[in-house]
């Protein structure tokens, strides 16, 4: 019988394909943000409840990171994208067909699953796939990458919403249609990478090497304050510009959070020669900053504020994010990369839902108002902490942002 010969990507190919699927990850992660008014609206939920939306996926994310959070280190980098996508696949044609709130939580959950099998595995795979000469750019594309899927997430959504008929499912059909083709482009993904774990896995606790346990707090805390204000900017930022700005237009406020993830974008790749801690640095201070902006823009009903608080953000989550994902790659072993990824997104995860949960809870009891200060307030602890952590910690290797090799 003759053999079958299954064709394989390229290093560049694999290495641009693995973006593809953090820019997937994050898409999923803000496609209904810009829904969350209308499901509001249409089935009478509280802010409680629509928070509730957002915070089932960072939480049931970080169940998967607990159990699975290393096996792509054993099962190879290609085997758990392809688990992921099939779930986050699976989350995204529940929301699309969901005829009340149940099944868009059902939905979440397995968005949660997806994201969680796969963003760890994608992170280090674009390390691992990168060239020789530019493994630098691979914190910086990875930081990118993510922008471009809440950008896609808000613009794209936004305008369906707005000028599409079906505005709470056609933003997912085609956000089905994206995951799928993603999907089958990575199956060409090679099996394995140099460095994989070899032998058997099974289910054990993420643990961290006694030596990198000072880095891996920088990084941790810095993802956290990046993720808080990803909790503030997706699950109430649709709902900050239509009670508070005073802007009913799905496309308008979908573009402001867009803003805040073209900042994102823009800066990862224009801050990509500073060092890690100086990432952290700049990053606690401009999401402090920022936020301060986004309460001041609440009190006075200003759009351009708004928008100002949504760049000043976007550079402090993006810097946040930069440095904090620098630092850990830099210095992670490569055999234990991804499990040592999986530890970082599990602790930004974990409080990325608590945040959300605790500022729906806010709104519902207080307004929104109340709830946006607590959340300022959150994130000026986090982005504060990260600073003092990143200048009073030991560097290590430290190197330049995008260094992650």
């Amino acid at each position: 019988m003759k053999e079958v010969t299954v064709r394989v990507l390229s290093q560049r190919a694999s290495f641009w394909v693995a973006a593809a699927v953090v820019v997937i990850a994050l898409w999923t992660s803000g496609a209904p943000s810009v829904t969350y008014p209308l499901y509001a609206a249409e089935w009478n939920l509280s802010a409680s409840v629509t928070t509730a939306i957002f915070a089932v996926y960072p939480l049931v994310l970080v169940v998967v990171l607990l159990v699975f959070g290393n096996i792509s280190d054993y099962i190879g980098r290609r085997a758990a994208i392809l688990l992921g996508l099939t779930a986050s696949l699976l989350g995204v044609v529940l929301f699309a067909i969901a005829p009340n709130v149940g099944w868009v939580f059902v939905g979440r959950a397995f968005m949660g699953i997806g994201v969680g099998l796969s963003l760890s595995p994608a992170s280090a795979a674009m390390v691992e796939f990168s060239a020789a000469s530019k493994k630098a750019q691979a914190s910086s594309i990875t930081t990118a990458s993510t922008a471009v899927g809440l950008i896609l997430a808000t613009l794209v959504g936004g305008a369906l919403i707005e000028y599409a008929p079906f505005p709470t499912h056609l933003n997912f059909w085609v956000l089905a249609a994206v995951v799928a083709a993603v999907l089958i482009t990575a199956w060409f993904l090679p099996r394995h990478t140099s460095a994989e774990a070899r032998g058997k896995w099974r289910p054990r606790p993420l643990s961290i090497p006694a030596g990198l346990r000072g880095t891996f707090a920088k990084s941790a805390l810095a993802l956290t304050g990046a993720y808080g204000l990803g909790a503030i900017v997706l699950s109430l930022g649709a709902d900050i510009g239509q009670e508070l700005i005073g802007s009913d237009n799905s496309l308008v406020n979908g573009a402001v959070i867009a803003i805040n993830a073209a900042a994102i974008a823009i800066t990862a790749i224009a801050a990509r020669a500073l060092r890690g801690t100086t990432d952290i640095v700049i990053g606690g201070a401009a999401a402090t900053v920022g936020m301060g902006i986004m309460v001041l823009s609440s009190v006075q009903h200003s759009l351009p504020l708004f928008i100002v608080a949504a760049i000043v953000t976007g550079v402090g989550y993006s810097l946040l994010f930069l440095g904090g994902l620098s630092v850990i790659n830099a210095d992670a072993p490569a055999h234990h990369r991804a499990g040592t990824l999986s530890g970082v997104y599990l602790i930004a995860y974990l409080f990325q839902g608590l945040i959300a949960l605790s500022l729906g809870v806010a709104a519902t009891a207080s307004g929104l108002g109340i709830a946006l200060d607590i959340g300022a307030g959150i994130v000026a602890v986090l982005g504060l902490g990260s600073i003092v952590l990143a200048m009073a910690l030991p560097r290590r290797s430290d190197g330049c942002s995008a260094q992650t090799a």
